[in-house]
């Protein structure tokens, strides 16, 4: 799982209003373009050995192939429409590339996925390319009633697409070339799927792993080089779990946010990150109290899982690249992987904290939205501290709370049984959860001996609340049709309905520390039982009634417009060393973010 912290505020932004079925015009796609504050990622790679610095040049290569593959993902049309914008030399052709390649494809992800290019569907497909486009979910349910348990798990698993049959081959084995199941669809692996593009990713990781001096890095590459042949993903997750190396590097299918129809696909993603060792080492004293934590939710004893998983390793990085699903719209602060429960049960989980994404969306974004939206008390208690901790504490969470559950006698997971609306109770469980094990870990600061990593006192406290209410507005720019969004929707309205958040009626909101605890203990409860029961109809109320912008929510978002929504990252280290002729930069009157990296943890 992923961090990226409505689309009714930006109308006004965008020129690009709900409804709106007309294409913007060259002007309307520079204000919505805008919205991304182009920040340059430029680190400092001398401490890499001679080895992994060769190393980092083929794994950006290898990288950069994921974007072709996310762009065949996304939608059939998009690589032929990506071709036809290359040529395309007129003002609105160059604004049109740019924007294309914020978002992957010719959908603005800010404005509920809609066209900015004429030619191609008003609206991304709701399941991408994973299924055929005219496909309904009751058309895929019908089939897939129709087949074997083997043959269900293998059309619902994370690594496969489907597929109108056009002819029938012949009898194959289900790794092999593709399967007739029936008449009217097929499944077809990724590996078969994206052969060539994935056989090009593999040989590069390949040439990466010979070329680095660190056993662990070599072991994931070559793993995870054969997966993409195989497209069997376990083996390279275990090694990925014990990757210990300068170069900390993910690659492969992971989230399935853009599978809107079941959420069961998954999207091809890269980062290509350089460890904070300092960082990192510091924040591993959170992983050490986790069963602890988990002992302690606020859930019922039979639904708390005993024993987590064996590691929970948190890695502090800077961001070289990212690619594929990592690189469009709203970007990654953070990633809590991998999503195989197999390895989750085995293994436990990593998190992965994108520390310079993180910075830049702070001081770019989080910083000026809270001067719009807290009091002037309130916003004297916004802390980068508490906004990277609970970052950190989030993807810590994901880990935490209902995994593999029971319903109706069934072995099952939450992610199968609330399909589509897993997406967006997980990121709000993860939010709350974090706040409530903050707290907890506050309220047990010396037990746990967390001194010198986090602060306990009341003014620490009152950041953690204050931050997060700030961050709620930033996650709510995303719009509702992104899970962080929606999720956050969830929880900003649970609390003002609580009196946790305070409305002055102006447009500013301030946190009432005698109720937000009680709370956040409250919301924590009923997301995380929702989760334990593979209750899809709870979790759909519970969208349906706080996932909303209310009226007082968006006067405050309108105040909003001319702040960025998010940052569009310029990856010069990257660029320095594997040139590239690039979808065309930010047009040079957008000013590009130059901040001094902050000193804090």
């Amino acid at each position: 799982m992923k961090l990226i912290f409505c689309l009714l505020i930006l109308e006004a932004t965008a020129g690009f209003a709900v409804g709106q079925t007309t294409i913007p015009n060259p002007g309307q796609l520079a204000k919505m373009a805008s919205r991304f504050a182009p920040a340059p990622m430029h680190l400092d790679i001398s401490g890499l050995s001679s080895g992994d610095r060769q190393a980092l040049v083929k794994l950006i290569e290898s990288a950069r192939v994921l974007d072709d593959i996310f762009l065949k993902q996304l939608w059939s049309g998009n690589l032929a429409l990506y071709q036809r914008l290359e040529k395309d030399k007129t003002p609105a052709g160059r604004a049109r590339l740019h924007y294309f390649w914020i978002n992957k494809g010719p959908w603005s992800d800010l404005d509920d996925y809609r066209a900015f290019v004429p030619g191609v569907p008003r609206r991304k497909p709701l399941g991408a390319n994973f299924y055929p486009e005219n496909m309904t979910k009751q058309d895929f349910e019908r089939w897939l009633s129709s087949l074997t348990p083997e043959k269900q798990e293998q059309a619902k698993g994370f690594f496969t697409v489907i597929r109108y049959q056009t002819q029938a081959p012949k009898p194959k084995g289900f790794l092999g070339p593709r399967e007739t199941l029936r008449d009217s669809m097929v499944i077809a692996p990724y590996n078969e799927e994206y052969k060539d593009d994935l056989t090009r990713a593999a040989r590069l990781l390949r040439e990466a792993a010979a070329l680095t001096d660190n056993v662990s890095l070599k072991t994931f590459l070559t793993t995870r080089a054969d997966a993409f042949l195989s497209n069997d993903y376990y083996e390279s997750d275990v090694a990925w779990m014990d990757l210990d190396a300068p170069l900390d590097i993910t690659i492969g299918p992971y989230e399935t946010y853009n599978d809107e129809l079941f959420g069961y696909k998954a999207a091809f993603e890269a980062y290509i990150n350089l460890r904070d060792d300092k960082q990192s080492t510091k924040l591993s004293a959170f992983s050490k109290h986790l069963q602890e934590i988990e002992d302690n939710l606020p859930l019922d004893p039979p639904y708390r899982n005993p024993k987590l998983g064996s590691a929970a390793p948190i890695r502090v990085v800077n961001e070289i690249l990212s690619a594929g699903d990592g690189a469009h719209g709203v970007q990654t602060a953070a990633y809590n992987l991998p999503n195989d429960e197999r390895v989750v049960q085995q293994k436990g989980s990593k998190r992965v904290m994108l520390k310079n994404v993180q910075e830049a969306k702070f001081h770019t974004v989080l910083v000026p939205v809270a001067m719009k939206t807290l009091s002037r008390t309130a916003m004297l208690d916004v802390s980068f501290d508490s906004f990277f901790t609970h970052i950190v504490a989030h993807e810590l969470m994901h880990g935490l709370g209902p995994h593999q559950i029971k319903v109706d006698g069934r072995d099952t997971s939450p992610r199968q049984e609330l399909k589509e609306l897993f997406g967006a109770i997980e990121e709000a469980k993860a939010d709350v959860t974090g706040l409530f094990a903050l707290q907890y870990m506050m309220d047990h600061n010396q037990e746990m001996g967390l001194g010198n990593v986090l602060a306990s006192d009341e003014a620490a406290q009152r950041q953690l609340y204050v931050t997060f209410l700030a961050s709620a507005f930033r996650s709510l720019r995303f719009g509702l049709n992104d899970a962080h969004g929606k999720g956050m929707a969830v929880q900003l309205n649970y609390l003002l309905d609580k009196g946790a958040f305070v409305s002055h009626g102006d447009g500013t909101f301030s946190v009432d520390m005698a109720k937000v605890k009680d709370a956040v203990r409250d919301l924590d409860h009923d997301l995380l039982t929702i989760e334990a029961e593979g209750n899809y109809n709870g979790a759909k109320k519970m969208l349906d009634d706080w996932g909303v912008i209310r009226p007082v929510v968006k006067h405050a978002l309108d105040r909003l417009t001319a702040v960025p929504t998010d940052i569009e990252p310029i990856f010069v280290t990257a660029e320095e060393l594997s040139p590239t002729s690039p979808p065309p930069p930010p047009p040079k009157d957008r000013k590009v973010v130059r901040r001094r990296r902050s000193r804090h943890p």
